[in-house]
């Protein structure tokens, strides 16, 4: 998994875009944006701090777009982002092995039943890099763990 800094920068936002855009989505904003920003557009009469402000923002763009642009990465930094975000909903309400978990044939994903009622899921593709998972009903979060 790559790694990824700690309190990393929304490439989304740097793009303008939402995080459930398409690649074609992203891609449009990136060029309007590197268009935009790129240091042999600039006047030469814009102000120095003008224009380094648009050469940090050229960089920004031209970054975001190479996390989000590659499918490997972004799904990476898409995975990041969740797992942020649940760390963020509240603590962990148990840990559990991978081989705890039941496998769904149907679907090619681990489950396991939740208290609740619900279920905690993860798919085959997803279970060595997830660390994470919410129940789909309520609010718990238990943490997968991979045995060595």
């Amino acid at each position: 998994m790559m790694a990824f800094e700690q309190n990393p920068k929304d490439w989304y936002s740097i793009l303008g875009a939402d995080p459930s855009a398409n690649v074609s989505d992203l891609k449009q904003k990136y060029q309007r944006l590197i268009l935009m920003y790129h240091p042999d557009k600039q006047s030469a009469d814009v102000p120095a701090g003008s224009a380094e402000e648009c050469i940090r923002k050229f960089i920004e763009v031209d970054q975001a777009w190479k996390i989000l642009g590659n499918e490997e990465t972004k799904k990476e930094y898409d995975l990041q982002r969740r797992e942020d975000e649940l760390r963020n909903m509240g603590p962990v309400d148990a840990q559990v092995y991978l081989e705890e978990m039941s496998w769904n044939e149907d679907d090619h994903s681990f489950f396991l039943s939740c208290r609740c009622g619900g279920k905690y899921s993860v798919s085959e593709d997803e279970a060595e890099e997830v660390h994470l998972i919410s129940c789909d009903t309520c609010s718990l979060i238990i943490e997968l763990l991979h045995s060595c």
